[in-house]
């Protein structure tokens, strides 16, 4: 799907094994004048407390912290999902927190994260689905691209475990796949909405 001109509003980013380190890549390569929201989900154990000022290096124009339950997404902010919690978000751009059975054993889910953007934002949304050793955020991915948003997978040859991305070019067809370099030079071409 091509989206020459499209204002998008959030930028989604998914990771499981070996995401810290190609999450902090992206992050890292993102143009000063990049200022969408960013939302994260990165498997961790549900027991690893996280900072997330310390866990990530971010653009000096943005903040990061854990997405809190009915918060509203802001521009310049990264959001983090907490350990042990879904994360979803609302039509009303506000984020929700949920205890529910893990997906693919996990909590956060990507899948639950990808769906809920795919619902509540459309084609507003950009999905990025990272390295990772298992099969979520594959079908959420799936979802954001029938929805009319951006779908973008790394490189499986590049990620540190190829299954995620694998699983997702085994779903269908993402918009564009490519590696990490790839990857953050396509998003410093977007239009995103700063309200």
């Amino acid at each position: 799907m091509d989206h020459p001109t499209a204002k998008f509003k959030v930028l989604l980013l998914g990771a499981s094994a070996g995401g810290i380190a190609a999450i902090q890549k992206i992050l890292s390569s993102l143009s000063v004048n990049f200022f969408a929201p960013i939302i994260v989900v990165q498997h961790l154990p549900e027991s690893f407390a996280v900072n997330p000022s310390l866990v990530f290096k971010i653009p000096k124009n943005y903040s990061i912290m854990e997405a809190g339950d009915k918060e509203f997404i802001e521009a310049r902010h990264i959001y983090l999902a907490p350990s042990g919690y879904h994360l979803s978000i609302e039509r009303d751009s506000s984020f929700s927190l949920a205890q529910d059975e893990p997906l693919h054993y996990c909590r956060p889910s990507l899948d639950v994260l990808f769906e809920s953007a795919a619902r509540s934002l459309g084609e507003r949304c950009v999905g990025v689905l990272l390295t990772g050793a298992n099969a979520d955020g594959a079908s959420g991915l799936r979802s954001i691209q029938k929805a009319g948003g951006m779908t973008m997978v790394q490189d499986p040859h590049e990620a540190e475990s190829s299954m995620m991305p694998l699983a997702a070019l085994e779903l269908f067809r993402p918009d564009f796949v490519g590696t990490l370099e790839d990857i953050s030079r396509r998003l410093n071409t977007f239009q995103f909405e700063v309200e």
